[in-house]
């Protein structure tokens, strides 16, 4: 069953069209490929970017097709689920990593990246977790020091999303003694000292090619620095509500499939002579996640309105993210259930979708962190006496 959708209109429809075709033709062959190798091809970047699909913010001048708004890339999310695989990250190359050459860079610097990563031919990624910081990102210990004409760059990062096909990864790292002076700096693929570990082998989300990311003494010279490089923590929180607004984005998008999917299983798989969906268990189950999907659902669709209006606020966006992804991760469960041994069979979506939902509520900020923002917005802190 369809939930309610009222904030679409006609060329949103037909947007999602092109992009159900594109995912049907040139990523689905290639899932199970992907998935086994832990890496999507790169080629499937250029594709997307020859048919508009990136960077659908920028400028003209810069290659995209200067359209902000924000339900373009809510139903790319959409489509790039249901047809496709969830590891495919899109949307990290053009909405969370290169809005910072956007909103950071200069001219030039512009003029030098952003073309190219709306064609899909340079790959992006941003590179802020560390072995020992994760969401405390002030607890980064990569660091930056002064050179003449750039920046000598040392440290380490992990979890790094498009980590292995990465061209341009934007890289957070300590730029003084100042607790909160820290830089973004952009590294190229080839620059000497920068070097890529092994490919992460993970709990899910097996397309993803997520590495281990180390600069031993790169030279970022200063044409690659984005902005004042003491101030990158604050443009850091900039982005952090539409990345947090996205990650339930993506949570929903993941929820609706597995629903659906398990909803065709229930009507065709039969026990003790009925199909499994005349079961009371299985009709009320099914029902109550359906209810919660709807209600969540018109909240999040709420909440991409309000951003597209300049008012989504860090509170609603850590909500709706923590939130999304814990009924993502309930509704899943249930689903994996009713496909009974089934689901644990890694032949059937549901067993992936399981493993690939669990990072949702890690990821963009981990659960715990989004109830701290919206306990702090309630006036509660652990100094309250």
């Amino acid at each position: 069953m369809t939930i309610t959708r009222r904030i679409f209109e006609p060329e949103h429809d037909q947007f999602r069209e092109t992009v159900a075709r594109f995912m049907r033709r040139e990523v689905a062959p290639h899932v199970d490929r992907w998935r086994e190798a832990g890496c999507c091809d790169r080629t499937v970047f250029e594709q997307a970017g020859e048919l508009g699909l990136l960077l659908m913010w920028a400028d003209e001048a810069y290659g995209g097709s200067g359209n902000p708004d924000f339900r373009l890339e809510q139903i790319l999310y959409e489509e790039t689920i249901r047809h496709g695989d969830i590891g495919l990250f899109l949307t990290l190359h053009s909405r969370l990593v290169a809005p910072y050459i956007g909103r950071l860079g200069t001219d030039e610097q512009k003029a030098r990246w952003l073309p190219d990563a709306a064609r899909g031919k340079h790959i992006l990624a941003i590179a802020m977790t560390e072995p020992a910081a994760g969401s405390d990102l002030a607890g980064m210990q990569a660091r930056a020091e002064r050179t003449d004409g750039g920046w000598r760059l040392r440290g380490a990062k992990t979890y790094i999303s498009n980590g292995i096909n990465a061209d341009l990864v934007i890289v957070a790292a300590r730029t003084g003694p100042a607790p909160r002076a820290f830089g973004l700096f952009v590294v190229e693929r080839n620059m000497p000292g920068f070097t890529r570990g092994k490919r992460l082998v993970k709990l899910g989300l097996d397309a993803q090619d997520t590495a281990e990311l180390y600069f031993d003494d790169v030279f970022v010279p200063d044409a690659n620095v984005l902005g004042d490089p003491t101030q990158a923590l604050a443009y850091l929180a900039e982005g952090l509500a539409e990345e947090r607004l996205l990650a339930a984005c993506q949570s929903m998008a993941h929820a609706q499939v597995a629903l659906d999917l398990t909803l065709a299983y229930v009507r065709e798989r039969h026990a003790f002579g009925r199909p499994l969906a005349a079961f009371q268990n299985t009709r009320f189950t099914l029902a109550r996640r359906f209810a919660e999907l709807e209600a969540m659902q018109g909240w999040i669709d709420t909440l991409v309105m309000a951003h597209n209006a300049g008012g989504l606020t860090p509170t609603s966006a850590a909500s709706a993210k923590l939130l999304a992804s814990e009924l993502e991760n309930r509704l899943i469960d249930d689903c994996l259930q009713l496909h009974g041994g089934a689901g644990y069979m890694d032949e059937y979506r549901i067993s992936r979708m399981f493993r690939d939902a669990r990072v949702s509520r890690i990821y963009a900020g981990a659960s715990e962190i989004m109830l701290e923002i919206v306990a702090r917005s309630l006036g509660l802190t652990e100094k309250m006496r």
